[in-house]
């Protein structure tokens, strides 16, 4: 029937638009994925949603739908640690590739997944493939103690269409939420720890209502600039998910810094690059909110695997 059904649903602004029960949300989500959906079809829900806002019921059932048609990725023999990153660097230089390699050294398989959304901004496959690490052209097991970079056009190639609406519309949409909290093993029902991250804090317990519903094992922070990683000057509260039960790990730091860590003085590739090798051969200390985030996924994996 096409998606139109659903458009009356929820284009009617936002105080007459309805909300979708998830079984519906996801049969929305997949005709889009599916390109089921005209371009003037897939604009108008990108819209309605941006107006009327996702619920958890929906954010779910469009998870349903993206976990359907995922590219089967084999699971690896520990649980997967995975990093969506999607945002790359404004101000400050983007550390998800630090992130992923202090895991990485502590046994653990690291997928980092994402696409450049904007054109300006330094991206964690970049500063990945100055450190020698180039992005997948096929999906294979990630081992123990390596970190694989895949582009979501890769995982689905749907999704990659939709994060691409944004050049046209110039706004972000429901797929930009979808990618923080996408498990690329859920095809195999794998173990895998989902890093999410928000920037604005209304997310925040959103997310943690979608996780629940979800039944996921993850991490939730407010990232950095919208990556999954600590903001290095100060510990943000993260909060872990085992089976979709939320459990406090970390409160936010309060107060003023008493010491400001050392961070490269550009967001360039180059300086990137050069300062996660410095931190991983111990030339400059791990920031602190970063090495307590390492001790929380480590945490959050031995009890997955358990």
């Amino acid at each position: 029937m096409g998606i139109s059904q659903y458009l009356k649903v929820i284009g009617r602004g936002k105080v007459g638009a309805r909300d979708l029960p998830r079984d519906q949300a996801a049969d929305l989500m997949g005709q889009v994925l599916d390109g089921v959906a005209g371009d003037l079809e897939v604009g108008a829900f990108c819209i309605a949603m941006r107006v009327k806002g996702e619920t958890p019921e929906e954010m779910a059932g469009f998870l349903d739908a993206v976990h359907e048609r995922l590219e089967m990725l084999p699971a690896s023999g520990h649980p997967l640690v995975v990093l969506p990153s999607y945002n790359g660097a404004r101000k400050l230089p983007v550390l998800t590739p630090l992130l992923a390699l202090l895991l990485a050294r502590e046994g653990v398989p690291v997928l980092v997944h994402g696409t450049a959304t904007e054109d300006r901004r330094v991206s964690s496959q970049d500063v990945l493939a100055a450190l020698g690490i180039e992005a997948l052209q096929e999906l294979d097991e990630i081992d123990n103690g390596q970190v694989a970079f895949a582009p979501t056009a890769l995982l689905l190639p749907g999704l990659e269409r939709l994060l691409e609406v944004r050049r046209a519309l110039g706004l972000r949409n429901s797929a930009h939420s979808l990618v923080k909290l996408m498990d690329p093993l859920s095809p195999v029902a794998g173990d895998s720890l989902i890093v999410g991250s928000y920037t604005h804090p209304e997310y925040a317990e959103s997310m943690a209502a979608t996780i629940a519903l979800t039944g996921a094992d993850a991490l939730l922070l407010r990232g950095t600039e919208g990556e999954p990683v600590a903001d290095p000057r100060r510990t943000p509260q993260m909060d872990g998910f085992l089976s979709g039960r939320p459990l406090r790990l970390q409160e936010a730091q309060g107060g003023s810094l008493a010491v400001l860590p050392t961070l490269p003085k550009t967001t360039d590739v180059a300086s990137t690059a050069q300062y996660t090798r410095a931190v991983l051969d111990g030339e400059l200390p791990v920031p602190e909110p970063i090495a307590r985030q390492v001790e929380h996924i480590l945490h959050l994996v031995r009890k997955i695997a358990s």
